[in-house]
Formats: C-alpha cells, sequence, structure tokens
C-alpha cells in the first residue's frame, strides 16, 4: 500500500487528518517531525491540579451523565483542553509523554467527582499508550494524525473475523463493553484472523469510529452502576483495515520470548515506558474508578454523621458515637491503602521497564502477574471500604436516587469484573511462582 494520505481514504481516515509520511520525514532518518504539544510546559502537578478543580462540574453533571450514558460532549472538550487525553501520548505525536503514576494520579480525581466518568475517560484516554508501544510507525503516523488526536477503547478478547485481501483485511465484528467509545476516534478490538496454512489466530486491530456502529446499549438502568462509563457495544461490518493497523499482542504481552529487541514503541520513542507490558496499566484503568467511588463515599457518609442523629438517642450525632467513628476510621484506611497500592504498582511497574532498558533484564510472566493482584487488592480494598460505609449509612441510602446508592452499586461492577476475580488469579500467580503452566492464555 502506498505511504501517501490520498489513498488512506480507501479505509475510512479522512485525508485532512492524515499526514503523508514522505512529508513529516526528516532528514532521511525514518523519523517523523514531531507534533507540536499542545502546552509545552504543563506540569504533572498542573495536570493533577485541573482533574481536581473539576469535581464540582463532574458532580453537577453526574445525573446526566448516568442517564446518557457518557460524560457531555462539553465535559469531552473540557478534557481535551485540559490535555488529560495525551498524558501518556508520545511526545513525537503531540502527546505529555508522561509516566502512568501522573496519568492514573489524574484519572482518579476525575473518577472521585465521577466514577462513571473516570471510568469512561480513562478507558478512552489511557490506549494512545498502547498505539505507542506496539503499532509500526507508518501506523502511528496515521492514527495520531495531523493533530495528534487519539482516543479508543480496546476490546482485547476477539470478537470479530479479520479477512485477508489484498493490502489488509476485511474485518466484521461485536465488541461489548467498549468503554469510552462516545467520545473516541477509534476502536481497538481483538479479531480472529483467518489463515490459509493454519488456525485462526487472535489479532489487535484499529477501526475508525466513523466505519463503525455504536449500539445504544448503556446507561439509564441498562446496568446497576458505573452508567455514564459509556460501556456501549460496537459493531463493524466488512470494514477494511490495512495490514499495519493490525498487530499481535498474545496475553497482553506478557509473555518474555524476544524481549531483549524490545518494542516498536520503545525502539522509535527511546523511552522504556513503551515497553508495553499492559497487565498493571490495564488493570489499574479498573481500579483507578472504584478508588474514586470510596474517596466519594467518604465525602458523603462524613455529611451523614455530621448531620444525623444516632437511632437510640436524637440528641447524639452520629459523628459523635463510637460505632460511626469506627466505621469511618475503617473505611479511611482501606481507601488510603488501596491509593497506596495503586501508586505503588504503577511506580514498580515503571521500575521493572526502567530495569529492562538498563540491563535488558526481562519482566517475567510471574512479575507480570504480582502486579495485576496487586492491583487487585487495591480495588478489593477500595470496594470494602464503599460497602462498609454504605451498611452503616442507614436506611436513608438505600432509596433510588441516593448518592451513597450510586457509589455502591459502582462498586458492584468492579466486583463482577471477570479482570477482579482474586481468588481466580491466586492461582495463575501461585502456579507461576511454583514454574508451572499458569492456566491463563497459555502463560
Amino acid at each position: 500500500m502506498s505511504n501517501s494520505a490520498a489513498n488512506l481514504s480507501d479505509y475510512g481516515m479522512p485525508d485532512a487528518s492524515v499526514p503523508d509520511l514522505a512529508m513529516v520525514r526528516v532528514g532521511g532518518t525514518g523519523v517523523p517531525a514531531p507534533l507540536p504539544v499542545p502546552e509545552p510546559g504543563l506540569t504533572p502537578a498542573e495536570l493533577v491540579a485541573r482533574a481536581r478543580n473539576m469535581k464540582s462540574v463532574l458532580r453537577a453533571e453526574a445525573a446526566a451523565a448516568d442517564a446518557s450514558g457518557a460524560y457531555s460532549a462539553e465535559m469531552h472538550q473540557r478534557f481535551r483542553k485540559a490535555g488529560f487525553y495525551r498524558i501518556m501520548q508520545p511526545r513525537l505525536f503531540g502527546g505529555y509523554e508522561f509516566d502512568p503514576v501522573t496519568f492514573y494520579r489524574v484519572m482518579l480525581e476525575v473518577s472521585t467527582g465521577h466514577p462513571g466518568t473516570g471510568w469512561c475517560l480513562t478507558l478512552g484516554a489511557s490506549h494512545a499508550y498502547l498505539i505507542g508501544c506496539h503499532w509500526p510507525l507508518q501506523a502511528q503516523v496515521e492514527l495520531f494524525g495531523r493533530k495528534g488526536d487519539f482516543i479508543a477503547p480496546h476490546r482485547p478478547m476477539p470478537s470479530g473475523r479479520a479477512v485477508p485481501v489484498e493490502g489488509g483485511f476485511r474485518v466484521t465484528g461485536l465488541w461489548r463493553y467498549c468503554s469510552g467509545i462516545p467520545h473516541a476516534t477509534h476502536l481497538v478490538g481483538g479479531a480472529w484472523l483467518e489463515r490459509s496454512d493454519g488456525p485462526p489466530k487472535v489479532v489487535q486491530l484499529v477501526l475508525p469510529r466513523d466505519k463503525v456502529t455504536v449500539l445504544d446499549d448503556w446507561g439509564g438502568d441498562q446496568t446497576i452502576g458505573m452508567k455514564g462509563s459509556g460501556s456501549n457495544s460496537v459493531s463493524a461490518e466488512d470494514v477494511f483495515v490495512p495490514a499495519h493497523h493490525v498487530v499481535e499482542i498474545p496475553a497482553l504481552a506478557a509473555r518474555p520470548d524476544g524481549m531483549e529487541a524490545g518494542t516498536e514503541g520503545t525502539r522509535l520513542h527511546g523511552n522504556p515506558m513503551y515497553l508495553g507490558r499492559l497487565m498493571a496499566p490495564y488493570h489499574a484503568s479498573l481500579v483507578v474508578p472504584v478508588i474514586g467511588a470510596a474517596r466519594a463515599a467518604l465525602e458523603e457518609y462524613e455529611s451523614i454523621v455530621r448531620n444525623q442523629a444516632i437511632f437510640t438517642d436524637p440528641t447524639v450525632l452520629r459523628a459523635d458515637h463510637g460505632d460511626f467513628q469506627r466505621h469511618l476510621g475503617q473505611a479511611l484506611a482501606w481507601t488510603d491503602a488501596a491509593e497506596a497500592v495503586l501508586i505503588r504498582g504503577l511506580e514498580q511497574y515503571m521500575e521493572l521497564c526502567r530495569r529492562w532498558a538498563a540491563d535488558r533484564t526481562p519482566i517475567t510472566v510471574e512479575e507480570n502477574l504480582r502486579l495485576w493482584l496487586l492491583l487487585q487488592q487495591g480495588g478489593r480494598m477500595a470496594c470494602d471500604a464503599v460497602e462498609r460505609l454504605f451498611q452503616t449509612a442507614g436506611s436513608t441510602a438505600t432509596r433510588q436516587g441516593a448518592t451513597l446508592l450510586g457509589y455502591f452499586h459502582d462498586a458492584q461492577m468492579y466486583r463482577g469484573h471477570m479482570s477482579a476475580q482474586y481468588e481466580t488469579f491466586s492461582g495463575y500467580l501461585g502456579r507461576a511462582h511454583l514454574g508451572r503452566p499458569t492456566g491463563f492464555q497459555n502463560l
């Protein structure tokens, strides 16, 4: 396939949004000219502060976001202007290239304002990092485009089929729970790639947003929680995807085989962050919203106990009774511990990436799983905190529309997620530690 942007419209990319590779190459080196960063001097602390200052507007919009299934177009523009979609995006393509710790600190502040919005934003904004890690140069240039705009959910389980044709594949499929799709530019999805010389294999491919159909199956009363997370199903019917937009990432890149050479991302961007072992950052994306729910539930519970009396003596505020003090203290401790686990897990992830850069020590299957399970414990403690608060807040918290009930329901959405099943994953980790097959995706 030609590198000319004029030919890229064959697969649904508007010509104006896709740079010509010949135009952006510099000095014959094969490295594109960097796209400008919107605010070159922006710091991680400023990003976190921006997110924290949005809490009141996020809560004011929460009911509307829950009803519609996602945050509004106006909120989307606020996030875009604030730089939240570009935090882990490579500098080469107009991103800030900050580390995962910065990204998830920002997402935690948004999730404290509204957990559903936090889930939607996190799962849409985090996958510019995925593309920066694992897709080849030509694909990265085309997908980030002239302005560096890339937002996409990722559904890695194969839910479609890719049939080879000249220059690429024709793709048909249905991907459920595509969190972040309402404001996305693309969808990244797993598919079965048909082969003439063997059984189908699993690949990951990128579909333009304007070539897929977003189903109206999220928001309102269609789920008990995370109603504003934008987790709609997405279908595609016979969409052409060029070959270089399709990659293999077996078992979330947990295998150490071939790691010495690094990834497309480490070679292109020169940053070990783009080694792209995905188990830790992917689960962090699910843990962040539930920690935000725990933080928000603490605020609501404190308001309740400061303003309501105990049942047995209307002259005594709950805030002055030992039982409620203890419940609040326990939930505070669990939430603080969950946040500490989140941040430390992400720091450990970066330490492993830097270790690889220093001496090419691979990140093992066990190390990947240990990070996943570490983060699961953070999610577990955050859910414990929300549940303790809900169970002790009194019957008013159980009424439809009660704020604390909403946070309780959000926590249950995490509890039921396949990725949060720590009992099952403990077996995977134990087997990895003992040198046995894990039972997880042939690891």
